[in-house]
């Protein structure tokens, strides 16, 4: 009888990929809600304040998860990948938070055409990164589709380097033109842009890596 309630008690294996599921929606409308953001106007603040909301409902999540780990004997993979996944999905939306934190902090309203570029990528890797996490349940039958979304994201994260040099050069031209204030707020926003697709490739890196251990 206390066997039976004791295995109640504990979570489902599957339940860790739900979880998964769930926080790699909270990712797709931030960064839906931070490239909305970059748009610009008075808009802004608001923007701002859905991001804040969906890594809220991010941080939720990954408590449940760090909870679920230490309450389950089977997890569906080591449990230092369990965690490290939670950790680097949470990473993503977090940089989310920091970038549309650096707007508010600058009062900043408008934003250069490579911002905007490197939000459209953030998008595109957001959605894949959703599509990623679903396909883990079956990560054996799955593992070309996995490894060939996890090569996208690296690609994305190229361009979006591409544009990160080509806003940085305009704003370098703008600041060599006596707006200084302009390159340095415009060069803060394009680093946190620039990191928040370096946190979905190491998204990617992580689920390679799993996937690596597992086939």
């Amino acid at each position: 009888m206390m066997l039976r309630l004791f295995q109640a008690l504990m979570p489902k294996e599957d339940a860790f990929y739900g979880l998964y599921a769930r926080h790699a929606e909270t990712l797709v409308a931030g960064a839906a809600a931070l490239r909305e953001l970059l748009d610009g106007g008075e808009n802004v603040p608001a923007c701002a304040a859905r991001v804040a909301k969906h890594e809220e409902e991010a941080d939720e999540v990954a408590r449940e998860g760090l909870l679920a780990v230490r309450r389950t004997f089977i997890t569906p993979f080591d449990r230092g990948d369990v965690k490290a996944l939670f950790a680097s999905l949470d990473d993503a939306i977090d940089q989310m938070h920091k970038t549309a934190k650096a707007t508010l902090l600058f009062e900043v309203r408008s934003f250069e055409p490579e911002m905007r570029t490197m939000g459209d990528q953030i998008v595109q890797a957001a959605a894949k990164t959703r599509e990623m996490i679903g396909l883990l349940p079956s990560m054996r039958a799955n593992a070309g589709k996995l490894n060939a979304l996890a090569e996208e994201i690296t690609k994305l994260e190229d361009q979006a380097d591409q544009a990160y040099d080509a806003g940085l050069r305009s704003i370098y031209q703008k600041g060599k033109a006596g707006d200084a204030m302009a390159y340095i707020v415009g060069a803060e926003v394009l680093d946190h842009l620039e990191k928040v697709m370096d946190r979905f490739e190491d998204v990617a890196h992580e689920v390679s890596g799993i996937l690596i251990e597992h086939l």
